[in-house]
Protein backbone atom coordinates (compact mmCIF):
# COMPACT_ATOMS: atom_id res chain seq x y z
CA UNK A 1 0.00 0.00 0.00
CA UNK A 2 3.09 2.13 0.75
CA UNK A 3 4.13 1.67 -2.78
CA UNK A 4 1.30 2.28 -4.18
CA UNK A 5 0.93 5.68 -2.75
CA UNK A 6 4.25 6.42 -3.67
CA UNK A 7 3.96 5.33 -7.01
CA UNK A 8 0.61 7.43 -7.53
CA UNK A 9 3.20 10.69 -5.93
CA UNK A 10 4.96 9.89 -8.45
CA UNK A 11 8.10 8.76 -6.29
CA UNK A 12 8.71 4.98 -7.60
CA UNK A 13 7.93 3.05 -10.20
CA UNK A 14 7.08 -0.52 -9.86
CA UNK A 15 8.20 -2.57 -12.22
CA UNK A 16 6.60 -6.20 -12.51
CA UNK A 17 9.11 -8.79 -12.20
CA UNK A 18 12.33 -6.00 -11.57
CA UNK A 19 11.37 -4.67 -8.27
CA UNK A 20 10.22 -0.90 -7.43
CA UNK A 21 12.72 1.83 -8.51
CA UNK A 22 13.11 5.65 -7.92
CA UNK A 23 11.85 7.72 -10.87
CA UNK A 24 14.18 10.11 -10.35
CA UNK A 25 12.93 12.68 -8.26
CA UNK A 26 15.17 13.62 -5.41
CA UNK A 27 15.14 12.37 -1.35
CA UNK A 28 13.77 16.12 -0.41
CA UNK A 29 10.80 15.41 -2.52
CA UNK A 30 10.39 12.15 -0.95
CA UNK A 31 11.17 13.52 2.58
CA UNK A 32 8.79 16.72 1.55
CA UNK A 33 5.88 14.28 0.80
CA UNK A 34 6.05 12.49 4.08
CA UNK A 35 6.36 15.67 6.05
CA UNK A 36 2.82 16.73 4.23
CA UNK A 37 1.69 13.76 6.23
CA UNK A 38 3.08 13.47 9.03
CA UNK A 39 -0.09 14.42 10.93
CA UNK A 40 -1.55 11.79 10.11
CA UNK A 41 -0.49 8.86 12.60
CA UNK A 42 -2.50 6.24 10.66
CA UNK A 43 -0.89 6.26 7.72
CA UNK A 44 2.60 6.41 8.86
CA UNK A 45 1.37 3.49 10.98
CA UNK A 46 0.21 2.01 7.53
CA UNK A 47 3.47 2.95 5.71
CA UNK A 48 5.86 1.32 8.66
CA UNK A 49 3.56 -1.80 8.79
CA UNK A 50 3.83 -2.36 4.65
CA UNK A 51 7.58 -1.53 5.06
CA UNK A 52 9.02 -3.17 7.75
CA UNK A 53 6.75 -6.46 7.27
CA UNK A 54 8.10 -6.66 4.02
CA UNK A 55 11.63 -6.05 5.78
CA UNK A 56 11.95 -8.54 8.18
CA UNK A 57 10.43 -11.03 5.31
CA UNK A 58 13.09 -9.96 3.09
CA UNK A 59 15.44 -10.70 6.58
CA UNK A 60 14.33 -14.14 7.08
CA UNK A 61 16.20 -14.99 3.45
CA UNK A 62 18.90 -12.75 3.06
CA UNK A 63 20.49 -12.08 6.65
CA UNK A 64 23.67 -12.43 7.32
CA UNK A 65 25.22 -14.34 10.90
CA UNK A 66 26.26 -10.17 11.22
CA UNK A 67 22.72 -9.22 10.87
CA UNK A 68 22.08 -11.68 13.45
CA UNK A 69 24.38 -10.54 15.89
CA UNK A 70 23.30 -7.03 15.41
CA UNK A 71 19.71 -8.14 16.11
CA UNK A 72 20.84 -9.57 19.03
CA UNK A 73 22.73 -7.22 20.21
CA UNK A 74 20.01 -4.68 20.15
CA UNK A 75 17.46 -7.10 22.13
CA UNK A 76 20.33 -7.47 24.77
CA UNK A 77 20.55 -3.51 24.62
CA UNK A 78 16.71 -3.15 24.56
CA UNK A 79 16.37 -5.82 28.25
CA UNK A 80 18.74 -4.10 29.59
CA UNK A 81 17.36 -0.81 29.41
CA UNK A 82 14.19 -2.03 30.96
CA UNK A 83 16.11 -3.78 33.47
CA UNK A 84 16.86 0.04 34.51
CA UNK A 85 13.33 1.33 35.19
CA UNK A 86 13.69 2.92 30.92
CA UNK A 87 11.63 2.85 28.37
CA UNK A 88 13.91 0.60 25.80
CA UNK A 89 13.07 3.62 23.11
CA UNK A 90 17.18 3.32 21.57
CA UNK A 91 17.21 -0.66 22.25
CA UNK A 92 13.56 -0.43 19.98
CA UNK A 93 15.13 1.68 17.50
CA UNK A 94 18.07 -0.61 16.91
CA UNK A 95 16.25 -3.84 17.12
CA UNK A 96 14.47 -2.41 14.19
CA UNK A 97 17.40 -0.92 12.42
CA UNK A 98 19.51 -3.78 12.57
CA UNK A 99 15.86 -5.82 10.98
CA UNK A 100 16.04 -3.54 8.08
CA UNK A 101 19.49 -4.12 7.74
CA UNK A 102 19.64 -7.48 7.58
CA UNK A 103 16.77 -7.20 4.64
CA UNK A 104 19.19 -5.95 2.60
CA UNK A 105 17.10 -3.61 -0.07
CA UNK A 106 18.68 -0.12 -0.32
CA UNK A 107 15.45 1.54 -1.61
CA UNK A 108 13.39 0.15 1.41
CA UNK A 109 16.18 1.14 3.89
CA UNK A 110 15.83 4.54 2.58
CA UNK A 111 12.27 4.67 2.95
CA UNK A 112 12.71 3.61 6.38
CA UNK A 113 15.10 6.35 6.90
CA UNK A 114 12.69 8.78 5.66
CA UNK A 115 10.05 8.17 8.07
CA UNK A 116 12.41 7.22 10.91
CA UNK A 117 11.25 10.40 12.96
CA UNK A 118 7.43 10.05 12.31
CA UNK A 119 8.37 6.49 13.63
CA UNK A 120 9.90 7.61 16.57
CA UNK A 121 6.94 9.87 17.78
CA UNK A 122 4.76 6.79 18.45
CA UNK A 123 7.38 4.67 19.10
CA UNK A 124 7.96 7.17 21.95
CA UNK A 125 4.08 7.05 22.95
CA UNK A 126 3.62 3.68 22.91
CA UNK A 127 6.54 2.81 24.99
CA UNK A 128 5.07 4.91 27.66
CA UNK A 129 2.26 2.68 28.50
CA UNK A 130 2.10 0.51 31.46
CA UNK A 131 3.89 -3.07 30.87
CA UNK A 132 4.39 -1.91 27.10
CA UNK A 133 8.60 -1.91 26.97
CA UNK A 134 8.42 -5.49 28.47
CA UNK A 135 5.60 -6.59 25.31
CA UNK A 136 7.60 -4.96 22.74
CA UNK A 137 10.81 -6.76 23.96
CA UNK A 138 8.54 -10.34 23.89
CA UNK A 139 7.49 -9.53 20.62
CA UNK A 140 11.11 -8.61 19.24
CA UNK A 141 12.10 -11.59 20.49
CA UNK A 142 9.77 -13.30 18.53
CA UNK A 143 10.26 -11.57 15.62
CA UNK A 144 14.18 -12.24 15.61
CA UNK A 145 13.50 -15.89 16.38
CA UNK A 146 11.77 -16.26 12.67
CA UNK A 147 14.31 -14.56 11.17
CA UNK A 148 16.96 -16.58 12.61
CA UNK A 149 15.01 -19.70 11.28
CA UNK A 150 14.68 -18.57 7.88
CA UNK A 151 10.71 -18.15 8.14
CA UNK A 152 9.68 -15.54 5.95
CA UNK A 153 5.76 -15.60 6.66
CA UNK A 154 6.36 -15.87 10.29
CA UNK A 155 8.69 -12.84 10.60
CA UNK A 156 6.10 -11.18 8.06
CA UNK A 157 3.26 -11.89 10.62
CA UNK A 158 5.28 -10.83 13.69
CA UNK A 159 6.33 -7.77 12.29
CA UNK A 160 2.14 -7.07 11.26
CA UNK A 161 1.56 -8.57 15.03
CA UNK A 162 3.66 -5.96 16.57
CA UNK A 163 2.95 -2.69 14.40
CA UNK A 164 -0.64 -3.48 15.54
CA UNK A 165 0.16 -3.51 18.86
CA UNK A 166 1.93 -0.27 18.59
CA UNK A 167 -0.47 1.07 16.28
CA UNK A 168 -2.95 2.34 19.46
CA UNK A 169 -0.97 5.27 19.86
CA UNK A 170 -2.39 6.66 16.36
CA UNK A 171 -6.07 7.20 18.20
CA UNK A 172 -4.16 9.03 21.23
CA UNK A 173 -2.23 11.36 18.93
CA UNK A 174 -5.48 12.83 17.42
CA UNK A 175 -6.76 13.40 21.46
Amino acid sequence: QALVGMEVAGLVKVQHGHGTVLTGVGGENLARLLRDRADDMADIMEARDALESRLAALAAVRRTEADLAAIDASLVFMAEQIERGERGVEGDERFHAAVTAAGHSPLLERLMTEISELIRRTRVRSLEKPNRPARSLADHRELADAIRQGDPQRAAAAMSEHIALVSDVVDATKA
